[in-house]
């Protein structure tokens, strides 16, 4: 893949094909850690962490040890362990360096385990690329990986600003709080479709 694909392929999951706003994958976390910047600027950085490992463990696991032996069907469990493996790595992590991030991301870091965006490019990847795995499918898997984080973590620093800003809004009471939220990741969402043309 030369350095154009790489960049088209970036551009295309970050943006275009925006794991939230495009796919509607992901948005418990999306909602529910928007409310504060550094919240969602610690949760950006686990995200992309987390997605490009789990597509790099996860694109081995499944064309050399799965397929190989004829557990393809199992993809679903062995992608969710993977995951899970890296989130509390991630998690051990943040404890240890960032106890007050890790406090402030309460249960939405566990969730990344279950987090169906993550789960998505895994198993995106693999159903990408058929049965012949080449060097050159493994390094787009990574790519996607990363990008998903990457346009995961755009549209949350996106939401995080602008529901920041709309704390100082005067907005009827009925649509205050989560109601509010829909609403601007509908906006969002209208805007990011935008991408889709080019």
């Amino acid at each position: 893949m030369d350095l154009a694909g790489s960049l088209y392929l970036l551009f295309t999951i970050t943006f275009a094909s925006n794991f939230i706003l495009a796919k509607f994958l992901g948005l418990c976390p999306f909602l529910g850690v928007s409310k504060k910047r550094s919240d969602a600027l610690g949760m950006s950085v686990a995200v992309i962490f987390v997605m490009g490992l789990s597509s790099a463990a996860t694109w081995a696991l499944y064309f050399y040890v799965l397929k190989p032996l004829g557990l393809a069907y199992l993809q679903t469990i062995v992608f969710i362990l993977v995951i899970a493996a890296l989130v509390q790595f991630v998690e051990m992590v943040i404890k240890k360096y960032s106890p007050s991030l890790y406090e402030a991301m309460g249960i939405y870091l566990p969730l990344i385990t279950t987090n169906c965006a993550v789960l998505g490019v895994t198993v995106l990847n693999v159903n990408s690329f058929g049965d012949h795995p080449a060097m050159q499918s493994f390094l787009e898997s990574v790519l996607q990986g990363v990008g998903g984080g990457a346009g995961f973590s755009l549209a949350l620093m996106l939401m995080s600003s602008i529901r920041e800003r709309l704390e100082f809004a005067r907005i009827p009471k009925p649509l205050q709080g989560i109601p509010i939220a829909f609403i601007m990741a509908c906006l969002m969402a209208l805007a990011f479709f935008g991408f889709a043309g080019f």
